[in-house]
């Protein structure tokens, strides 16, 4: 026993085995650089061509079988442009020491952030305070959140009711929600050019419908005017929304449901990685 033990646990064994850790280890951390990022999808895409090179060579089609070659090494080239953003925040990550802590689990607050919303929101509305809260869902929203003024700051109704005050630095723009903390404010979102928004509602209400058609960011809009609550999301505009509405949307998008929470480790890996792309 001890001799097939002594020959099992080689030091080239462990040398392998701990080469097959760190080589997982790395991808997974490259996967969570990814989740929430429109390099997902773009991902998925670099694997389908790959699968279809592996099918075309192996059943012999010739001539489609170049046409994946001459994509795949022109498309080493492409890869470098179009992940430029995740690259540089990849660089930048291991430039702070924080590629292997940036992705610890978090603690649930996920009731406590709907609770502060509905004090804001309860607020504003009453007083008709014009407001523009995006929350991030499975994409990114790095690009947008490069144009707002950072805070990094837990969410609590106080706060929230504090930036939109009308006259105040950071009232006009949006504040964008990462993490359960607030992550800037005064940033800018797309506008919409769509005919099918309703012609008296503003800025706000364009910019809500702008990053939720290039995002699966929820939205809410307080409107100044009227003091009414719209959400959007997915390219879907909900209008003048009652409490107890709103409320039950928040939850549902937001709360993490109990299935979800007993999710095996790889299934979250998984999940995370597979729908961090943009949902159409």
């Amino acid at each position: 026993m001890l001799q097939v033990l002594g020959s099992i646990f080689t030091l080239q064994h462990v040398v392998n085995v701990l080469d097959v850790l760190v080589v997982w280890y790395v991808i997974y951390v490259l996967m969570m650089l990814l989740r929430g990022t429109k390099a997902v999808q773009l991902f998925k895409g670099v694997v389908v061509i790959i699968v279809v090179k592996l099918i075309s060579w192996y059943v012999g089609l010739e001539t489609l079988s170049w046409i994946m070659d001459q994509v795949i090494n022109w498309g080493i080239i492409a890869i470098i442009v179009i992940f430029q953003p995740e690259i540089r925040r990849g660089l930048e990550h291991l430039g702070r020491g924080s590629l292997f802590t940036s992705y610890n689990k978090k603690e649930n607050n996920e009731e406590k952030m709907v609770e502060a919303l509905d004090q804001a929101i309860q607020y504003m509305s009453k007083r008709r305070i014009g407001a523009l809260i995006t929350i991030q869902m499975n994409t990114g929203l790095e690009d947008y959140i490069e144009t707002g003024i950072k805070l990094d700051a837990n969410i609590t109704g106080a706060l929230l009711i504090n930036i939109f005050i009308p006259n105040t630095p950071l009232h006009d723009g949006a504040v964008i929600i990462k993490d359960n903390k607030i992550a800037v404010a005064a940033a800018y979102l797309p506008l919409s050019e769509s005919n099918l928004i309703p012609k008296e509602l503003g800025t706000r209400h364009r910019a809500a419908v702008g990053i939720s058609e290039v995002t699966d960011a929820l939205t809410i809009v307080v409107s100044e005017e009227t003091g009414g609550v719209t959400i959007t999301k997915n390219n879907e505009l909900i209008r003048d929304l009652a409490r107890q509405d709103y409320l039950k949307l928040l939850r549902n998008e937001l709360v993490p449901k109990e299935e979800d929470k007993k999710q095996s480790f790889f299934e979250r890996v998984a999940q995370a990685f597979w729908k961090g792309g943009h949902k159409h």
